[in-house]
């Protein structure tokens, strides 16, 4: 039977990089809002077609956006590609404080959002999406307050990344995926590094927190985990260079010439400025694909090595990232994706909130987490959840390693 709600239709849309189990989400929440009657509109590419909107170029169906039906998200959540599609366009971008949402030089592509929202006669919006999507939903709601003559629009968030960085929950969906890919592709480099006698320095994803790369590391074995961490200051790629090093001379002893070191990509923006990549992105961020810090420090290595033994050695690098974005979805994903697609309708309709995050707890009870929890008031910028270096997890990690001479910061 179909719930009473003031909400009439519903807009969803995906932004960022892609995440396993995207299409659970976006399956489970369509299925939640279309068997109460409710109309869900998916947005294609995320907010790329929105923040250009003007009414003299109006939003196009079957181009900008699908009126979704059963048929459409039946049966696709275990499928790989995003039926949505994603993109990066961050309409909020030149806001740096609250009062920029009222500012028509700042709010600009943030208001073309609304009003091609209401265009279509949006009620609520369903934004799916890391921490800068989340940056935006957060936006679109505070501009509402700021600026009264604008229709109200609900907006939840549901949370994505692999990196499972997130304030406000525990697991992201997507991560254990790509952890169980980048652990697949550990193990068999572990093989080929036992097979050959050799030396590997895996970079994996994650721009500001460790958790792909211990998560991944653990499941596949691998000789050391170093994140971003495990240093205060810097990453002095020479220094860790040296220390690994012994690490390699303390396995020869054991008669094991071989191992592999799994490093958080992030560690580029720790690295010291001699050492940094000049390179950087449009946000003045280190372009961590094109840094190669696995590279680095396995030159660091090589060449510390050298100046041990005076017999040159090769440790070779790899990078493991975009192919963990869409690997094949895990049940528990699939499971967790699919609680939070229903956790959207549950918010919006059955709760009748706006302006939280759709979380889970213990066995996949949902909970919502206001926007203000999980935002800096002042930054307006999302907090990150690092590894608390006293935890668990990342003493488990610890434990595992292989227990060689390599000094630790905490």
């Amino acid at each position: 039977m179909a719930r009473e709600t003031s909400i009439k239709r519903v807009g969803m849309l995906f932004s960022g990089g892609p995440a396993p189990a995207a299409n659970a989400v976006i399956c489970a929440a369509a299925l939640s809002f279309i068997n109460n009657g409710i109309e869900v509109i998916g947005f294609l590419d995320g907010y790329e077609r929105l923040e250009d909107f003007s009414p003299d170029s109006p939003l196009r169906e079957g181009v900008d956006y699908l009126a979704l039906t059963r048929d459409d998200v039946s049966g696709i959540r275990n499928r790989k590609d995003i039926i949505l599609r994603t993109s990066r366009a961050n309409p909020g971008k030149p806001v740096t404080a609250l009062s920029d949402l009222a500012d028509p030089e700042k709010n600009a592509r943030l208001l073309a959002v609304y009003r091609a929202l209401d265009s279509l006669e949006i009620d609520a919006l369903v934004s799916i999406g890391g921490d800068d999507t989340l940056k935006t939903a957060n936006y679109l709601y505070r501009m509402q307050e700021l600026m009264p003559e604008l229709r109200r629009l609900r907006i939840v968030h549901l949370p994505k990344t692999i990196d499972n960085d997130y304030y406000g929950i525990d697991w992201t969906f997507g991560f254990y995926s790509a952890a169980h890919f980048a652990a697949a592709e550990i193990r068999n480099l572990v093989a080929d590094a036992k097979s050959t006698q050799t030396w590997y320095v895996l970079e994996i994803m994650g721009r500001k927190a460790g958790w792909l790369t211990y998560a991944a590391g653990i499941a596949g074995e691998a000789t050391r985990m170093l994140s971003v961490e495990d240093f205060d200051g810097e990453f002095d790629a020479n220094a860790v260079g040296a220390e690994l090093a012994d690490l390699m001379l303390a396995r020869e002893k054991d008669g094991r010439k071989y191992g592999i070191v799994c490093i958080a990509e992030g560690l580029a923006d720790k690295l010291p400025e001699d050492q940094k990549p000049k390179a950087t992105d449009e946000h003045g961020n280190v372009r961590l694909g094109e840094a190669q810090v696995g590279r680095i420090l396995a030159d660091a290595m090589e060449r510390a090595y050298k100046e041990r033994t005076g017999v040159k050695v090769k440790v070779r690098s790899k990078q493991i990232g975009y192919e963990t974005r869409c690997s094949e979805p895990s049940a528990f994903d699939v499971l967790l994706g699919t609680q939070l697609g229903v956790g959207a309708f549950r918010a919006l309709v059955e709760e009748g909130l706006t302006g939280v995050m759709v979380s889970v707890r213990d066995q996949l009870s949902l909970t919502y987490v206001p926007f203000a929890e999980l935002i800096d008031e002042a930054t307006l910028k999302t907090r990150v959840r690092f590894i608390d270096r006293s935890s668990d997890f990342y003493r488990l990690a610890r434990a595992l390693e292989y227990q060689g001479i390599l000094s630790r910061q905490d």
